[in-house]
């Protein structure tokens, strides 16, 4: 691929940034400076370093954020910021959430530049955990457990199985397998509960809780596998 590409897509800086870096001759590749943009480096094959530290190229990246409220969950929003607002560093990645959280919902979410992981994880028939931490204004009752693991009509269809924990009378743990339109709000609506709160504990296997509110991190080679093994078949 072309130089110019390889150095912006591992985080380096723009592509007007790179090329500036590579007419400064602050780029070698294997041992020579290189003064074209347009040089064709092969990935594990070429030695690419700058300012003699060694630029690895990543095709896909992988970001846990803990979204805060106030946020949209979409790369762009006409009213309140985006998520990827929260993550300027990976702006070259071109990034975007993995689903939706509402603006008013906080926790775990993922972000990526990987199309396809990011359409199996969210397809129903992989059955994806996601689980909630979840207020109401009303008492929960064992009832809910058992409708909920029946399924609750919506959109003309009953949702997925899913799994109450109550916590305490107003608090529980809801983790679902699908993500319909404010889903977990719409499934204690039905049973006349309002949702005052709601956090997402984990996305799959992955959690927040070592990661402050508006923070974030990648997720580490073994996880991004484990993410793929998920959807592997």
């Amino acid at each position: 691929m072309r130089l110019d590409k390889y150095l912006a897509n591992s985080g380096l800086g723009s592509r007007k940034e790179v090329k500036t870096l590579i007419k400064k001759k602050k780029i070698t590749v294997d041992g020579v400076i290189v003064k074209s943009d347009s040089f064709d480096v092969k990935e594990g094959v070429n030695h690419v370093f700058y300012d003699g530290q060694e630029i690895f190229y990543k095709e896909f990246h992988y970001i846990l954020l803990n979204k805060p409220q106030g946020y949209v969950s979409a790369v762009e929003d006409n009213v309140y910021p985006p998520v990827t607002d929260l993550v300027p560093e990976y702006e070259f990645a071109k990034l975007f959430p993995v689903g939706r959280l509402d603006v008013d919902t906080t926790g775990a979410l993922l972000l990526t530049n990987d199309g396809d992981l990011c359409h199996k994880l969210l397809a129903p028939k992989y059955h994806v955990d996601k689980t909630y931490y979840v207020e109401v204004d009303g008492v929960m009752t064992n009832k809910l457990i058992k409708a909920f693991k029946s399924g609750i009509m919506m959109d003309g269809e009953l949702t997925l199985p899913g799994d109450l924990v109550i916590l305490s009378e107003h608090t529980g743990e809801l983790t679902i397998h699908q993500g319909k339109f404010h889903q977990v709000k719409r499934m204690f609506q039905h049973f006349g509960l309002k949702v005052t709160r709601l956090d997402r504990k984990t996305f799959a296997f992955l959690g927040h809780e070592d990661i402050e509110l508006g923070s974030y991190r990648e997720l580490t080679p073994e996880e991004e596998e484990q993410l793929k093994e998920i959807v592997k078949n």
